[in-house]
């Protein structure tokens, strides 16, 4: 877990960033470690907002993560993560995962079921 704000710095200056309207990553790829921080800023909402939103996060990255390639992720709150449901923000963090290039192209299912 990032924790320090040198941390949170080295990824914003060196790392790779993608957008969407709900969520915000900020990827530097590292070999052999995988990090991650999560932030939610005071336009977000009151505290009860910005923390449902950093678990929303967290819930997010817990379902990716087998997917993930090594490095250290800060995912940042948007105001829309909030209010959008689940499933959108689930997109949302597929998009911007990918358009970051953290999705490892060996993923273990690409988004479809496996029948066994």
């Amino acid at each position: 877990m990032l924790k320090l704000n040198s941390e949170f710095q080295r990824v914003y200056k060196r790392g790779k960033s993608a957008h969407s309207t709900s969520i915000a990553l900020f990827y530097l790829p590292i070999p052999g470690e995988k990090k991650v921080g999560y932030t939610a800023s005071k336009k977000v909402g009151n505290a009860v907002v910005r923390n449902r939103c950093k678990r929303r996060l967290r819930a997010l990255f817990a379902e990716f993560n087998h997917e993930l390639e090594d490095g250290w992720y800060v995912l940042v709150a948007k105001g829309p993560l909030f209010d959008n449901a689940f499933e959108d923000v689930r997109r949302d963090c597929k998009y911007v995962l990918k358009r970051a290039g953290a999705m490892s192209s060996s993923g273990a299912d690409n988004g479809k079921k496996v029948i066994s």
